[in-house]
């Protein structure tokens, strides 16, 4: 596993369950991607302002050699669970994309003619 992955918790308690669940994510992450050398996750809630519900703001600080990515999520969920869902599921995205990119089957369009 990435060495230190580092779970942040603003303005919500800090869960064991919640930082388990993240590492759960980042390990299936790594093995997907081994090359992924560090990772930073915080949670927090975004100042709340008239709306019903609550949101939850989570930013997922991915490093590979050479690149460095980053996912903000602002996501109107009720449960953290989800918004951690899609927040993990835009950052294994990106790094798919960089994944393909590395190995060159990024497809380059012709230029029009016109």
């Amino acid at each position: 596993m990435i060495k230190p992955v580092q779970v942040v918790f603003h303005g919500i308690e800090h869960s064991d369950a919640v930082e388990a669940h993240v590492r759960d994510k980042v390990a299936k992450l790594e093995r997907l991607h081994p090359q992924l050398s560090g990772c930073r996750v915080t949670i927090g809630l975004p100042h709340q302002r008239q709306q019903q519900g609550k949101q939850f703001d989570v930013h997922v600080e991915l490093a590979v050699p050479g690149k460095e990515f980053m996912v903000n999520r602002v996501l109107g969920e009720e449960d953290m669970y989800a918004a951690l869902r899609d927040a993990f599921d835009a950052a294994r995205r990106q790094l798919d994309d960089h994944a393909r990119a590395q190995r060159g089957e990024v497809k380059h369009h012709e230029p029009r003619s016109a």
